[in-house]
């Protein structure tokens, strides 16, 4: 039987907190923020956390490095 294997993308895309909360960098922050409103910029420099649901399937895509 082989090893389950770290799913890449969800690496270098997510984090796990010790409470087992998969947060993650806000989209919207890369490039054209000129014609954002300082209010939108600012609130999307705060990570976001993701529910139970999908949390729980991007601790499971992580699980061989956990």
């Amino acid at each position: 039987m082989t090893k389950q294997k770290t799913h890449k993308g969800i690496k270098k895309r997510f984090t796990v907190t010790a409470k087992g909360k998969a947060k993650h960098r806000n989209a919207s922050r890369g490039h054209l923020l000129s014609s954002k409103t300082g209010k939108r910029k600012r609130q999307l420099r705060q990570d976001g956390v993701l529910d139970n649901y999908h949390a729980d399937r991007i601790v499971e895509a992580l699980r061989p490095i956990l």
